[in-house]
Order: C-alpha cells, then sequence, then structure tokens
C-alpha cells in the first residue's frame, strides 16, 4: 500500500474510533436516563463502527440485562469474552515488556489499560452467567459466575462487584441445590414405595393374608430418614468463618501470627484502621497475607455438602 493510501486509511480509522467512542458515550447518557432503547441504538452505532471494541459490546449487554433479554445478553457477552481474551494476551505482553524495559508514566497507562481489559471480562462473564442461569443452564452459568468471581479477586477483591458477583452466585447454587434437592426427594420416595411393596409382598409368601410387620416397616422409614438428611442445612463451623464478620470465609488469608482472615475485611481494616493485626495486635502489612488454600479447600467442600447454608448466610447478614 502506498505511504498515501496507508495514512489515509489510518486517518479513516481513527475518525471511525472517535465517532464510535462519541456513540458510546451518548449510550452511556441515555443508560443513565433509563432510556435503554436509545442506549441499545447508540451501542449498536459504535459496535458498527468498530466492532472488535469489546466495551462496546458489554455496555449493549447491560442494556439487555435490564430488559432481561438474556438470549441477546449472551449474544454479546459472548463476543465480547472472545474480544477481550484476545486484547488481554497482546496487552498483558506489552504492559510488562513496557514496565521492566522502560519504566515510565506511558507504562503505568498501559497497565492501567490492562486493568480496564479484565475489569471488562470480568463484568462479561458476570452477565454471561446470569444469561445462562436465567435460560435454566445452571451448570454452565455456575462455572462462568465462579470464573468471574476469580478474575474480580484478582483485580480488586474489596470492590462492590465481588460481593454482587458472590450473592448471584450463591443464588444460582442455591437454585441448583433446590432442583437437585427436589430429584433427590422424589426418586427416594419411588425406592422407598418400591421398598415397602417389596417387604410385603416377600413376608406374603409365606402368609399371605400378613402385612409386614411393624418392626421391619419402621426400620426401612428409618434408613430414608437417614438417607434425607444429606440435605438438610447444617451450622457452619466457626472454624470456617472469618474472626471480624463472623461470617463464612470466601477468600481466606493468613497473618504471620497464624490467624485467618477475610482478604477484603481484612485489607480495609489495615487501610481504615491501622496496620496491625486485629486479634494479636502485631505490625502487619498487606504484602504478608498469604492465601490459606486448606481453610479455602475445607469450605468449598463444606459448601458442596450443604450449599443451602450460601444462601441462609446471606439473607441473615444481608
Amino acid at each position: 500500500m502506498a505511504p498515501a493510501a496507508a495514512a489515509g486509511a489510518d486517518g479513516g480509522a481513527a475518525e471511525s474510533q472517535r465517532q464510535a467512542d462519541l456513540l458510546k458515550q451518548e449510550g452511556n447518557t441515555f443508560f443513565r436516563k433509563e432510556r435503554l432503547s436509545a442506549a441499545i441504538d447508540a451501542y449498536t452505532g459504535a459496535i458498527t463502527l468498530c466492532p472488535n471494541v469489546a466495551v462496546y459490546w458489554t455496555n449493549r449487554a447491560l442494556c439487555y440485562k435490564k430488559r432481561n433479554e438474556w438470549a441477546k445478553v449472551e449474544e454479546d457477552c459472548r463476543t465480547a469474552i472472545h474480544l477481550d481474551n484476545q486484547s488481554v494476551k497482546v496487552s498483558r505482553c506489552l504492559d510488562l515488556s513496557l514496565v521492566i524495559l522502560h519504566p515510565s508514566p506511558y507504562s503505568s497507562a498501559k497497565l492501567e489499560i490492562g486493568l480496564s481489559i479484565s475489569l471488562i471480562c470480568q463484568s462479561a462473564h458476570y452477565m454471561l452467567g446470569l444469561a445462562l442461569v436465567n435460560s435454566q443452564r445452571l451448570s454452565e452459568g455456575i462455572k462462568t459466575l465462579e470464573k468471574s468471581l476469580e478474575l474480580g479477586r484478582g483485580a480488586h477483591p474489596a470492590s462492590y462487584m465481588v460481593e454482587e458477583i458472590w450473592q448471584e452466585l450463591s443464588k444460582a447454587k442455591y437454585i441448583e441445590w433446590e432442583s437437585l434437592s427436589r430429584e433427590r426427594a422424589y426418586q427416594l420416595q419411588k425406592l422407598k414405595v418400591a421398598c415397602k411393596e417389596a417387604l410385603r409382598n416377600y413376608n406374603s409368601l409365606s402368609t399371605p393374608a400378613a402385612d409386614a410387620p411393624v418392626g421391619q416397616l419402621n426400620e426401612l422409614e428409618e434408613v430414608f430418614k437417614k438417607a434425607a438428611k444429606t440435605d438438610t442445612p447444617a451450622e457452619v463451623p466457626d472454624h470456617l468463618c472469618c474472626k471480624i464478620t463472623l461470617d463464612i470465609f470466601r477468600d481466606p488469608v493468613i497473618t504471620p501470627s497464624g490467624v485467618t482472615y477475610e482478604r477484603a475485611v481484612l485489607l480495609d481494616h489495615l487501610q481504615t484502621v491501622g496496620k496491625f493485626d486485629p486479634v494479636t495486635r502485631e505490625v502487619l502489612e498487606p504484602h504478608q497475607l498469604v492465601p490459606n488454600l486448606a481453610i479455602k479447600e475445607a469450605v468449598h467442600a463444606f459448601l458442596s455438602e450443604h450449599v443451602a447454608n450460601i444462601t441462609e448466610e446471606l439473607m441473615l447478614n444481608a
């Protein structure tokens, strides 16, 4: 391509990007005013001009989320995640090279852009997870929300969005638990009826007019009661709860003194109260915190067995 033609192409691309950004700003204004149709039109215009910019897709998905148009939310979020994954690979390599080889305000700005990209990816996974859950694809939706939570904890562990994702993830897991619990109860009831019938038939072989002995029927009832206990919620053990909030751990970290806390809560304490361990009062810096993987695994195991407690804990502490 000739230099003049290349310059013209670059100029055209820059103008398209400028127009697309203006449309995005218009869309943001319409969204804040709850004019969702106008916001969608503006974001669609931006996408038409620059279809490879992930934030235009996530912004439009947010409008569709407000209108509960989950199929469209899913479509836009999948596109945004695909675009964002490509951007993250390039951006992270470039950012690290700039910081290591050429420390400067420019490299710091690039790192901010990389952080912004990761937040877009987090938002896209979050809304995609909600779309999947609302489409009754619970297993896939839960996995996507877990990915969003992972991204959120990496970028801003104390942000409001991490808490929001956690709550939506908890609700989704509770819905899944309810569905599985109903199915298990139905299957157990069918099995109990079949066992009682088999017991009666067995006893009638020796004494046709006799029914199954009461003792045998009571023993059978006891067996099925014990089988149903797996769906009965249990109290959360103290060692799985943060010593500050008394809530079940979500992202536990351990201090040099051996005390485990919720990461976001402890970071807030260090920033607003003082740089010391809340329990031991020893001097404590954020960089000294280490993820407590053993407690995290124990929490995961407990919630897998007693998942109903997630929602109950949230309701009690809402």
